[in-house]
């Protein structure tokens, strides 16, 4: 691991030190009971068994959503919100940096998160999130296109579905400008900066402004042997380059934040003036013949949470790029064992080539 690695200090659920007991949960407490306390904005903290905090949540899920509900998507996300804030009040008691419950997952992140600190607490859904993303850094993921797997680290996006992967594939397949410099605004797992060394791009500028993401990317870059070729930033969009390209690669989040968004959250929803800054400022770094890819989707529109597009926009409103091509692919269903409700029926990605004027 490099001196530049080490100096990044990671994103991470912020310990919580209670100076009162919370509220004691057993597998024989009265579960609609530690529903109503975590509604209502109280701590409870499970101290039996991993599974009793399980049980819990699923209380808590049936008293919000009940056993089928057939809202709208905002309707539906409102409802995730409230279960959000709510279940975080559900703690789970952390000792010498290891869950201090019996049946608990193991997880490496918290020896690697919190080298400063080695008893506290976490939110159960926290927990959960640290085992998960711990089993995908051990395990790997293998995406199309590329011939070894991605080892994401905490809190840094990766993609699950894979439709804007393949239509960036087939893109960067027939792409014949230049390779000296390419721009990955926005990394996240650094999936795209890999395909585009893969392609044959001469240098890649990785950018992203989460910490969690420049240290998985560089992590990566180092295991694949592509270190000397890629250049990762923590950067908020082009704030730290300096140098131009002749391709930069932005996939944004496609969803319009309803409230402030923070974490993994601001990878998936976007906030007000993102891509107008994003705009404002990409044609400086662009070669005057260079290309602007944009990959997005149309999901807020067949979701019901906004007609506005900016993409759209931008072509509509300003006098800075003018569209080459649009190429749209009709997103895969889900899998048949998903229990979430589809809101992606009539999506596809879209895939946005952009020039200087």
């Amino acid at each position: 691991m490099n001196e530049l690695l080490k100096n990044i200090k990671p994103e991470r659920p912020e310990p919580i030190l209670l100076k009162h007991k919370p509220y004691s949960v057993n597998k024989k407490t009265d579960r609609k009971k530690v529903a109503e306390k975590l509604l209502s904005g109280s701590y409870a903290l499970v101290e039996d068994k991993f599974p009793t905090g399980l049980a819990v949540l699923a209380e808590l899920k049936k008293t919000l959503f009940g056993k089928k509900s057939k809202e709208d998507f905002k309707a539906y996300r409102e409802k995730r919100t409230e279960y959000h804030h709510a279940s975080n009040n559900l703690l789970v008691p952390i000792r010498k940096n290891k869950i201090a419950l019996p049946k608990a997952p193991e997880t490496g992140w918290l020896e690697k998160l919190y080298p400063d600190i080695s008893d506290f607490y976490l939110s159960f859904p926290q927990v959960q999130g640290l085992n998960s993303a711990w089993q995908w850094y051990i395990r790997g993921i293998k995406y199309p296109g590329l011939k070894k797997k991605l080892y994401p680290w905490y809190g840094t996006y990766f993609p699950t579905r894979y439709d804007h992967l393949i239509s960036f594939d087939k893109w960067l397949k027939n792409y014949s400008g230049r390779k000296s410099t390419a721009i990955d605004m926005g990394t996240g797992c650094g999936v795209l900066a890999f395909k585009l060394l893969n392609r044959g791009f001469e240098k890649v500028i990785a950018a992203d402004i989460n910490p969690n993401a420049v240290i998985s990317v560089m992590e990566n870059a180092e295991k694949l042997g592509l270190a000397g070729r890629l250049d990762v930033r923590q950067s908020d969009l082009f704030e730290h380059c300096d140098e131009k390209a002749d391709l930069i690669v932005f996939n944004p989040p496609w969803l319009p934040a309803q409230q402030d968004v923070s974490g993994l959250d601001s990878a998936i929803y976007y906030e007000s003036g993102l891509f107008e800054r994003f705009f404002e400022q990409a044609g400086n770094y662009l070669y005057e013949n260079g290309t602007l890819l944009l990959l997005f989707s149309n999901l807020a529109r067949t979701a019901g949470i906004g007609d506005t597009h900016p993409v759209e926009e931008e072509l509509e409103k300003h006098n800075r790029y003018r569209k080459v091509r649009l190429i749209k692919r009709k997103v895969s269903k889900p899998s048949r064992k998903t229990k979430r409700r589809d809101h992606r029926k009539d999506e596809y990605v879209e895939l946005w080539e952009l020039a200087l004027i």
